[in-house]
């Protein structure tokens, strides 16, 4: 679905800086609508990543328990600083998310971001893979992006593979490129991660094993599996036939057309054949 424009009158802003990837979002439906898809409620602790303006802050400064927005560019970060002063809710931190600490924040947070397109991928691979992960992250990215992430078995791809692993992935609302300032060349969608706590019950080798078979599998993706996994694992394509055979897998599919549980079979088959 698409969401319609709601804005409000604006005051005299900040340039974006296009290096950044900056682009600001003051439509409040909008605003609201990703809130809403991190389903904020009193009393909890919300991230924001990158706040910018602070529209989305002000937002999720009225429904949650507290705020903690990390703001890299530390113009921003210092206006906003001073606009949040006085409230004991919000908490502006000036710095690089990618070096943000989320042990610092209590179990069971939660994240709601319009995040740089350029970005978008070390962001919600840190928030996947950290020990103390989200209780659910609503993102705003670019909408293929977005629809990347939410793809099925036929249109899989290694960043599907690697959220998927890590997460439930669903849709939010499309935003249009008119709706942010300057307009980007593309429209943005709500993506909606809910991280599985306990991942996939793999060790931490199992684990590592599991994402060198998904990327042996993609390191040739017009390929059928067989001839793929072959080449990424360099073993003869007589035992990467056997290792799909063992696995229930048919060896003339290509990579895009597995499930997370058909790379999980692949796994096993390969750990109890080799280890």
């Amino acid at each position: 679905m698409s969401v319609r424009a709601q804005t409000s009158p604006g005051k005299t802003t900040p340039k974006p800086d296009k290096s950044l990837g900056q682009h600001w979002l003051r439509d409040e439906a909008v605003l609201s609508a990703i809130a809403d898809c991190a389903e904020v409620v009193s009393g909890d602790t919300v991230l924001e990543i990158g706040p910018g303006l602070g529209t989305l802050t002000r937002v999720l400064a009225a429904r949650a328990g507290r705020v903690l927005a990390v703001e890299f560019d530390p113009d921003l970060a210092a206006r906003l600083s001073r606009e949040f002063a006085e409230s004991k809710s919000v908490e502006i931190i000036p710095g690089d998310f990618l070096r943000f600490d989320l042990s610092r924040l209590p179990a069971g947070y939660k994240v709601a971001a319009n995040i740089p397109y350029y970005i978008t991928n070390p962001i919600i691979m840190q928030l996947l893979s950290a020990r103390n992960k989200p209780c659910v992250a609503a993102l705003l990215v670019q909408r293929e992006v977005a629809e990347r992430l939410a793809a099925k078995p036929g249109a899989m791809s290694i960043l599907a593979v690697a959220a998927q692993f890590h997460a439930e992935v669903s849709l939010g609302p499309v935003v249009p490129a008119r709706l942010f300032t300057p307009p980007p060349k593309v429209d943005s969608q709500v993506v909606i991660l809910r991280p599985r706590p306990s991942g996939r019950d793999l060790s931490p080798d199992q684990e590592k094993l599991f994402f060198r078979i998904v990327k042996a599998g993609f390191s040739a993706r017009r390929k059928k599996l067989r001839t793929a996994l072959s080449g990424g694992l360099n073993t003869p394509v007589a035992e990467a036939e056997i290792l799909l055979h063992t696995a229930g897998i048919n060896p003339n599919l290509r990579a895009q057309d597995l499930t997370i549980e058909d790379w999980c079979e692949i796994m096993q088959s390969f750990d109890n054949i080799v280890g």
